[in-house]
């Protein structure tokens, strides 16, 4: 047994691990945004660093913070990202990471490569049913999984890592587009990144918010994210639900052909689940004339498409 007079271990620092930050911006020419008089930057979140892509990085940086040398819990689906940099957190800061999966049917399953890639890291994946999936949040629901996945006293972090310290994290997001652009758009899962984005943006820019998702939750989940973070609703945001192609993981051949051009263009590897879509998006709201001439527009590149499993 160890000594209460032992210390303890020394918390994982997330900053030890070298983040590019602020991020590159990147000017791109597009004619279909040119010909409409627009002005297209890319925010590349996707170079802060090569495990802890993007608004993953601003997202669970102030939650490893917090967790100190606790294990970490988290949860997602078969194809989460948010399961992935947690997963690369843990191999690269020595911290173990516990990832509860929706679908006790996977567990009989081979691993997909992005659960794989999970395992590699060293998380340990625990399957749970969709009934109980949806009811995680719930007190005695979150008490049964870790005590079923042998996690009790583990740091927990909610799908998507988005809670109020990953917002107040993705504050400086906005902060370094300050008078770069006029409307600045991300593509969005559970409302985080958008919720600290726009808070951290000046008083005359926008964000628009592009959810990859199917349903009409994620005003009132960003709004209620922004109210835990700042005490009530920041910024000026909104969201356009259109383009999300059917759900998340759903990647019909219209969006991968757009990506693969987009690629072509512009020499740049496109995620397909949020990044695709929400370029995809920029570009029929450009032809709409939804951004009104000399309109400097930035997206922010959340992501780029996985690297295959390690052996």
């Amino acid at each position: 047994m160890t000594s209460p007079d032992a210390p303890r271990p020394v918390a994982p620092d997330p900053a030890a691990l070298g983040p590019r930050l602020p991020s590159p911006l990147q000017e791109v020419t597009d004619g279909r945004f040119a010909r409409h008089g627009v002005r297209l930057l890319l925010k590349r979140d996707d170079l802060i660093h090569p495990d802890l892509i993007g608004n993953k990085w601003r997202k669970l940086a102030p939650n490893l913070a917090a967790a100190g040398d606790r294990p970490l819990l988290t949860f997602g689906g078969a194809y989460s990202n948010h399961l992935r940099a947690t997963a690369a957190a843990g191999r690269l800061l020595g911290l173990e990471t516990v990832g509860v999966v929706r679908g006790q049917e996977l567990a009989d399953r081979p691993l997909n490569p992005s659960l794989a890639r999970c395992a590699g890291d060293g998380m340990r994946l625990h399957f749970v049913d969709r009934s109980m999936y949806r009811r995680k949040a719930e007190p005695e629901t979150l008490a049964a999984i870790l005590r079923a996945a042998d996690a009790e006293g583990s740091y927990v972090v909610p799908e998507g890592g988005s809670n109020a310290a990953a917002v107040r994290g993705c504050l400086a997001l906005g902060a370094e587009l300050r008078g770069e652009a006029d409307v600045v758009a991300v593509a969005c899962g559970t409302g985080g990144t958008l919720a600290g984005l726009a808070a951290g943006l000046g008083h005359r820019e926008r964000a628009l918010g592009v959810p990859v998702l199917k349903g009409d939750f994620l005003a009132a989940d960003t709004l209620a994210l922004q109210t835990r973070a700042f005490g009530a609703r920041r910024g000026n945001w909104s969201l356009d639900s259109r383009f999300h192609f059917g759900g998340y993981a759903r990647v019909p051949g219209e969006l991968e052909s757009f990506a693969s051009d987009f690629e072509v263009r512009h020499g740049l590897a496109v995620e397909r689940l949020y990044v695709a879509k929400l370029l995809y998006g920029l570009t029929v709201l450009a032809e709409e004339g939804a951004f009104p001439r000399g309109t400097t527009l930035a997206a922010v590149i959340t992501g780029r498409p996985p690297a295959p499993s390690r052996p």
